[in-house]
């Protein structure tokens, strides 16, 4: 019998996909759901897809790796936004591949599946990269109407001020507190979340910023081709590796500060500052 891997959010739309990948394919299938960040609400898609005849399901913690190993390396090479627009759910569909194939090897399944919407090939494209063996397949939303959304609370009438600190190229604190990376992003998403604004652009567009006035015209480029890479699922290719060489050596600059206004879904650039080179210690015959 036909085994197959299908990342599973859970969500409305997804949430009968089980059942119709079994019954297309006269498969069993095992579930794979990322936690990014989710937390225990997660235990309740584990128990759904059980539910929904799954044969395993897997929930794995993903959060630390996805940060560290995604949106870093995009942070770092002005790919984590395009213009005004969040590049963080593109930077998944790499993650969720790589273990859709670990899981695959594991449950020895042949074939793996995912509810991106039609046209989105990412997944296919990076699980191809990794096990070219491996049968891809699409699962289309089934079309059932989403939760009604929540009334979005009043933005804040005053402006926020953050202050990020990188240190070559990577946020290090956040409005001059010291803290590690996963805890910077979670605090700024919460202040920039309440003035209308995504985090990732905050970060895209302060990063930006400090490399501009410290190595200016470099990085461009670089981030133009990286998003270009990202946007077409190419994460695995051999290119990222060879720009992520060059993105880092160019990071080693990048190290200092930089001020923001966030008001009403704007992002206004209001200060930066240079980290200081180390003083070279005179050498003592």
């Amino acid at each position: 019998m036909t085994r197959i891997v299908l990342a599973y959010s859970g969500s409305p739309a997804t949430a009968d996909a089980v059942e119709r990948l079994a019954a297309a394919y006269a498969g069993e299938v095992v579930t794979l759901t990322l936690d990014l960040g989710q937390g225990k609400e997660l235990e309740a898609v584990r128990d759904r897809a059980l539910a929904m005849g799954a044969v395993r399901a897997h929930v794995l913690d993903a959060h630390d790796l996805f940060v560290r190993e995604y949106l870093l390396h995009a942070l770092k090479a002005g790919a984590l936004a395009d213009g005004d627009r969040s590049l963080v759910s593109v930077l998944t569909r790499p993650l969720i591949a790589q273990k859709l194939v670990e899981i695959a090897a594991i449950e020895q399944a042949s074939e793996v599946a995912h509810s991106c919407p039609p046209g989105d090939d990412r997944i296919a494209v990076a699980v191809h990269a990794l096990a070219p063996a491996l049968t891809v397949r699409s699962v289309a939303p089934s079309g059932r109407a989403p939760a009604a959304a929540g009334r979005t609370p009043a933005a804040p009438a005053e402006p926020a001020a953050v202050e990020i600190a990188f240190e070559r190229g990577a946020p290090t604190a956040l409005n001059g507190i010291a803290m590690p990376l996963l805890d910077v992003l979670g605090s700024l998403a919460i202040i920039s979340g309440a003035h209308g604004v995504n985090a990732a652009r905050v970060l895209n567009e302060a990063h930006a910023e400090l490399q501009r006035a410290i190595v200016a015209g470099k990085g461009e480029e670089l981030a133009r081709h990286y998003i270009e890479l990202v946007e077409s699922g190419r994460w695995f290719d051999p290119a990222r590796a060879a720009l992520d060489a060059q993105v880092a050596k160019l990071q080693d600059k990048v190290s200092g500060a930089v001020r923001l206004k966030l008001l009403d879904g704007r992002c206004e650039i209001t200060d930066r500052k240079q980290a200081k080179p180390a003083r070279k210690l005179p050498v003592i015959a």
